[in-house]
């Protein structure tokens, strides 16, 4: 059962962010050998949704959770390490899903597909020889539409068992989705919150060129492609992250609280032990 929601949850308050310590090869394995006899999650948040974790308690209460929780920005691995001299190691979701099915997805795989357009769908069904794809697109802002979350979830858990379900709604709809399956405890397999992956996957939006993505520039090539979208999350909120960084206790999800980073200034109170296991605490300052 390693790996499940429940042995591996974090409290998950304000100001508190958990991440699993695994890299791309790291948790291949284990969403491989996850299996299709138990429900779990995994999430890839970034730096903008570390920046909303702070406000929003729905999306904490999201990601407290979690199966796994990965780090999916070099941005921020690269400031931890020139600030704090920590290595975390970095999983993006789209990296993550393309090695799954480049590499673990089988033809005769059950997935489910919920976002992306009838025509991705049916291209990565064409790309992969995919024989048992099942795929519902919700309509733009349906988690605010009771009946229309509903028809989602029923629809995944007519799914199930599958081996993964794609949750390609964007941030935080498809994190609060993945939760309200894991609350109703119908559905068997493992999602995923991929946010953009598909698109990727399947060509409407391009990545960033490598030197940028190995650089934590992958948000500047965003940026640029998408100015009026963007700016706002790039410029004006996404920097409200630097000082949490720069303070606060940095750990790992997998370790005893004694064993995690302190920060370096000020000294700060050790977290109750109701909290851990626990991997990056950043609290508010005064």
């Amino acid at each position: 059962m390693e790996g499940s929601a429940t042995l591996r949850k974090a409290t998950m308050t304000q100001g508190t962010f958990c991440f699993d310590n695994y890299d791309l090869d790291g948790i291949t394995s284990k969403v491989a050998d996850f299996g299709q006899n138990r429900f779990g999650y995994l999430v890839t948040p970034n730096t903008d949704h570390l920046v909303r974790l702070l406000d929003d308690s729905a999306m904490r209460s999201a990601y407290d959770r979690a199966t796994f929780v990965l780090l999916d920005s070099r941005f921020v691995a690269k400031v931890v390490g020139l600030l704090r001299g920590l290595q975390l190691p970095v999983c993006t979701g789209s990296d993550l899903t393309a090695r799954l099915f480049g590499s673990v997805v089988q033809q005769e795989d059950r997935l489910v597909l919920i976002g992306g357009s009838a025509e991705q769908a049916q291209d990565l069904r064409r790309r992969y020889r995919l024989l048992r794809l099942a795929h519902h697109n919700p309509p733009m802002g349906f988690i605010h539409d009771p009946a229309a979350v509903e028809q989602t979830l029923r629809f995944v858990e007519s799914m199930s068992p599958f081996r993964f379900c794609l949750l390609a709604v964007g941030s935080p709809q498809q994190e609060l989705i993945a939760q309200m399956l894991a609350q109703r405890a119908r559905a068997r397999g493992l999602a995923l919150c991929v946010g953009a992956s598909i698109d990727f996957l399947t060509g409407v939006e391009q990545r960033a060129p490598k030197w940028m993505q190995n650089s934590g520039l992958e948000w500047l090539y965003r940026l640029m492609q998408n100015p009026r979208r963007l700016a706002y999350r790039y410029l004006i909120r996404g920097p409200r992250i630097l000082p949490r960084l720069a303070f606060y206790r940095i750990g790992f999800r997998d370790l005893p609280l004694t064993q995690q980073m302190p920060p370096p200034q000020p000294p700060q109170p050790l977290l109750n032990r109701a909290c851990a296991p626990i991997a990056l605490d950043v609290r508010r300052a005064a």
